[in-house]
């Protein structure tokens, strides 16, 4: 799948194409920023969220607006984290097991706008 990947700036606002070898610096300087919460849209309508308090991000994807989407999974991992600021100010605290280390996050992205799907030996649950 050939697709091309935008960051939402939001009011409707994207950046320009954004390259997976790009995506994890984009990143990093969204966060430098103390933007938490990233979302990556594609030109085929599939959206990919990211949000991180620095340490642990959810990763997920989207297939369209209406899509419950998938997330990577740390299965086993233990316990919950906070501080995953989303855009409007709130705080969420997930389970670890639903969120991954930053650099393994950072890798998600990179091959999923690189191939357009998870990595072969990522660990990810559908909600649909």
């Amino acid at each position: 799948m050939s697709e091309s990947w935008v960051i939402e700036e939001g009011n409707g606002d994207t950046s320009g194409p954004v390259s997976s070898a790009a995506a994890p610096a984009a990143l990093r300087a969204r966060i430098d920023a103390g933007r938490l919460e990233t979302w990556l849209t594609s030109s085929s309508g599939r959206s990919l969220a990211f949000v991180t308090n620095t340490e642990r991000a959810m990763v997920m994807l989207l297939e369209d607006a209406d899509d419950p989407g998938e997330h990577a999974v740390d299965a086993g991992a233990q316990g919950t984290s906070g501080d995953f600021v989303l855009c409007h100010g709130q705080a969420d605290e997930y389970a670890n097991e639903d969120t991954v280390p930053i650099g393994e996050a950072f890798r998600l992205v990179q091959h999923i706008l690189d191939t357009g799907h998870w990595p072969p030996d990522a660990r990810w649950v559908g909600e649909r």
